[in-house]
């Protein structure tokens, strides 16, 4: 495990905690409270290894607990983390809705994880454009509608403190229905989609985040021990 103190004593086994509860305890302890095979699980299925599952829970008990102390990232504290502020954007509230896979209000490790992995340069492009998709059917229809797309364009703008005049996103919102709009119904579908981001590949350029790749590098304070090798993930 990682080479982390106990803060706290505890008197409950991490064996008999659920995952949820095992992230709140981990707020309270040290990360060597928390199975290693919590961590295996969580890594199977990602681009990630065990010791980078490992750095990210290090970097999810400090969002976790940067205004709410329970362990769990809420939208106050994933604002906080994107903006140094509370800033209220569409475009981060729509991430917030994709991470928390489980609708109820908080990410979970497990969701942070797993919804991360998508934004690492080894993630398979169709897992991007899924999620993608996904952020701007804001009505969750099942289609990309022109005023979702505009509305999320407005988003973007306005988290990057950009501004252009209503008729250059009409443009915008325009050309890409000119192109992704194949079936000229006046909606994209996921299918439509696909083929939009494979010919215009720089509409995923923000679906990758490169220090994913390697997140020792990135936080070469967080010391991992584990024990655990790749080859003991697949065994």
């Amino acid at each position: 495990m990682m080479g982390c103190l106990p803060t706290k004593q505890v008197g409950r086994s991490t064996h008999s905690l659920n995952p949820r509860e095992a992230v709140a305890l981990a707020a309270e302890t040290s990360c060597e409270n928390v199975d290693l095979p919590y961590f295996v699980n969580i890594a199977t299925g990602t681009p990630f290894t065990v010791n980078e599952v490992e750095a990210l829970y290090d970097l999810f008990r400090k969002l976790s607990n940067s205004i709410i102390k329970d362990g769990l990232i809420h939208k106050e504290e994933f604002h906080l983390a994107l903006f140094r502020n509370k800033k209220t954007n569409l475009f981060v509230d729509r991430v917030f809705d994709l991470f928390d896979q489980k609708g109820n209000g908080v990410i979970e490790f497990d969701e942070f994880v797993r919804s991360l992995s998508v934004f690492h340069p080894d993630a398979p492009e169709e897992q991007k454009a899924g999620f993608a998709f996904k952020l701007y059917d804001l009505r969750q229809t099942g289609f990309i509608e022109r005023r979702e797309l505009k509305e999320m364009v407005l988003a973007l703008l306005d988290e990057s403190d950009l501004n252009i005049t209503s008729d250059a996103v009409e443009m915008i919102v325009d050309r890409t229905f000119d192109q992704a709009d194949t079936k000229g119904d006046e909606r994209i579908d996921q299918e439509e989609w696909n083929e939009f981001v494979k010919n215009n590949p720089y509409v995923l350029r923000n679906m990758t985040l490169p220090y994913l790749k390697d997140l020792s590098m990135v936080f070469p304070s967080f010391v991992i021990h584990s024990e655990v090798s790749e080859a003991d993930m697949v065994a």
